[in-house]
């Protein structure tokens, strides 16, 4: 069962506006709200006089005004001031603020596009696919910066490849995979990229592209021992666990992937697609 959360009763005659987002704040849930939704755009620029002022004078919370003034005038981190208004408002329980802490530490002195990929491997990791790919997919389709080396951008395409693949979309998953491999040159990406190859591809697809390269070839044996290993020592166990333990053996070798088939449930499916494992890694 839920709890209720006992909301402040003053609401600002005149708004505070976050001009960077032009966005108009008229209570202090409303302007928690806006720094937990954006812990990633949060800048220097939300430090200033004029919000002390507006919390002063409108939400009438003096002594939350007094306290933001004395990390301005100590030349506090950004971290603290956010930190302190989260904490005035106590509408966060302990967890959650120690999550927003730790998550503004990590932030603290990243480029802007490094707190793009950060926000967009959060929402991968707690499954919220379709919001991951959009905010890579605009890292890629935005402006190039120069500040960050090539490889960065190749994460971002590694990244779209394991969240394809959490959808199933084997084709663009292959395709962003083999772009990741192509920029870093890192022999881990081979895997994934194989595995979604072989997922949409016909048998016959499949054989004309690992017989191109002997590396393939090898890393194709090797994914045929790993799953005969767990077929012959697991065998006991549900298809639904074997599956989750081939994807754990080839994809978390990749710091961001999260297993292509890890959200499989159904038996059908997981059956289905153990005997293909079986029968297409053999061949």
């Amino acid at each position: 069962m839920g709890n209720l959360i006992l909301c402040h009763d003053r609401h600002a005659a005149h708004p505070y506006e976050i001009t960077r987002i032009h966005c108009r704040i008229f209570t202090i849930e409303e302007l928690c709200y806006y720094l937990c939704n954006n812990l990633y755009l949060i800048d220097y620029t939300i430090m200033n006089g004029q919000l002390c002022d507006w919390l002063d004078e409108e939400l009438e919370m003096k002594a939350l005004a007094s306290e933001l003034r004395d990390v301005l005038r100590l030349h506090g981190s950004v971290e603290k001031f956010v930190l302190t208004i989260l904490k005035s408002s106590r509408l966060y329980r302990e967890p959650e603020m120690i999550r927003i802490q730790n998550v503004l530490e990590h932030l603290k002195n990243q480029k802007d596009i490094e707190r793009q990929k950060f926000k967009g491997d959060n929402l991968l990791e707690s499954g919220e696919v379709e919001e991951a790919i959009l905010v890579y997919q605009a890292i890629l389709n935005g402006e190039k910066d120069e500040t960050v080396d090539e490889k960065f951008y190749g994460k971002i395409y590694a990244s779209l490849g394991a969240a394809y693949g959490r959808l199933f979309l084997y084709q663009e998953s292959a395709k962003m995979y083999d772009c990741a491999y192509q920029i870093c040159g890192d022999k881990t990406l081979i895997k994934p990229y194989l595995y979604a190859s072989y997922k949409y591809m016909s048998l016959e697809e499949y054989h004309i592209l690992i017989t191109k390269s002997e590396e393939y070839m090898e890393i194709n044996a090797q994914m045929r021992r790993e799953v005969d290993k767990i077929n012959q020592e697991e065998s006991w166990k549900s298809g639904n666990e074997v599956i989750e333990e081939v994807m754990h053996n080839i994809y978390w070798q990749i710091r961001l992937q999260s297993g292509l088939l890890q959200s499989v449930r159904r038996k059908t499916l997981c059956v289905l697609t153990r005997r293909v494992l079986h029968v297409r890694i053999q061949r």
